[in-house]
């Protein structure tokens, strides 16, 4: 049975873990659409997907 080669105490390990906290995501808002996003995300703004201010994906155009 594999076991690790020495154990990591209380204190250390919680010593690494205080970083780990969870914050408020971060919200921008685009200067193109001003659409407002989390960061370093894509979004979807009138059926057309914009990430860094710019066309990524084009929505579909219905012809009649």
């Amino acid at each position: 049975m594999a076991h690790p080669k020495s154990r990591i105490s209380k204190q250390r390990k919680r010593k690494r873990r205080t970083h780990k906290k969870a914050t408020i995501p971060q919200i921008a808002v685009c200067k193109t659409t001003g659409e407002a996003h989390l960061f370093h995300r894509a979004y979807w703004s009138e059926g057309n997907m914009y990430y860094k201010g710019k066309v990524v994906i084009e929505g579909a155009v219905y012809e009649d």
